[in-house]
């Protein structure tokens, strides 16, 4: 960007254009979310007022978020939040960045949660919080433990749940897995569930700025979704739920493990909005 005066319009080629020819995947989108983000409007915002001039301070707050993403740090981590079912969380370089697909592992938990009656739910591995924090939100009646490994993802969590309204109905607990033997009636969990070999071949906004402990499990990505089934047999009595979301084509062999070697028997697999198998549904025997 040179020092002539640039209009909102001529700034949004300029990034879309840079962005493209890097290879990112979506760059108009970016370009326009980062810009917005700068000038303190939203993308509605940009479009009605398309042909206005920046002024110097505004195209000082553009720049290095423009070069942050020629980096291929993620928009998330940018912008410094991320939306996940109707509500807004913030996401730090420490917690995986919420993605639709799990928005279909969220679907089907409230599936199994009365609204009308308490229920004790479990949300292992939680991060940024956004299952635990929405079926806090979604089920009033439900209490919510979480947990997770890392502490600093923990006050993530807990920095959403008190913004959103629900931290007094969700525990928050440093563990691997599991904590106490406290029994839960549903337990929910996006694990980490990306094979060692596929690392390599992530995107570069994964691989080199996600949190590794958050994706990689083990050689066939299913080492913390088989410690998981098993673990969880302590902590769940009869008719008790636990729903996995996994990577596509892992499905039917954590549901021949679940069968085979544990006291979860599969119900069902759901699909995701790309009919991907993304849910593992299983029930205590």
């Amino acid at each position: 960007m040179t020092a002539r005066t640039w209009t909102i319009r001529e700034v949004l080629d300029w990034a879309t254009k840079d962005f493209a020819g890097r290879g990112i995947e979506s760059p108009r989108l970016d370009a326009e979310l980062l810009v917005a983000e700068a000038l303190g409007t939203d993308r509605v915002g940009l479009y009605l007022d398309l042909h206005r001039p920046l002024v110097d301070g505004e195209r000082s707050s553009i720049r290095p978020l423009v070069a942050r993403r020629r980096e291929r740090e993620p928009v998330a981590y940018i912008l410094g939040h991320r939306d996940f079912y109707g509500r807004r969380f913030r996401v730090t370089c420490d917690v995986l960045i919420p993605r639709p697909d799990t928005e279909t592992l969220v679907d089907h938990a409230l599936d199994c949660i009365p609204s009308d009656r308490p229920c004790r739910v479990l949300d292992i591995g939680t991060g940024s919080g956004a299952i635990a924090v929405t079926i806090a939100a979604e089920r009033p009646l439900a209490t919510v433990t979480a947990t997770d490994i890392s502490q600093e993802a923990l006050n993530v969590a807990a920095d959403n749940a008190e913004r959103l309204g629900v931290l007094d109905r969700i525990r928050f607990e440093r563990a691997n897995l599991l904590s106490g033997n406290e029994h839960y009636d549903v337990i929910v969990s996006n694990p980490p569930y990306i094979a060692r070999s596929e690392m390599a071949s992530l995107q570069a906004e994964v691989r080199e700025h996600e949190p590794c402990g958050a994706l990689e499990a083990g050689e066939d990505g299913l080492d913390i979704i088989r410690a998981l089934m098993l673990a969880t047999q302590a902590v769940t009595a009869a008719s008790a739920q636990l729903l996995i979301e996994v990577g596509a084509g892992q499905a039917a062999s954590a549901a021949d493990f679940a069968s085979a070697s544990t006291a979860w028997q599969p119900v069902a697999v759901h699909r995701d909005l790309n009919r991907i198998e993304r849910v593992v549904h299983l029930r205590r025997t």
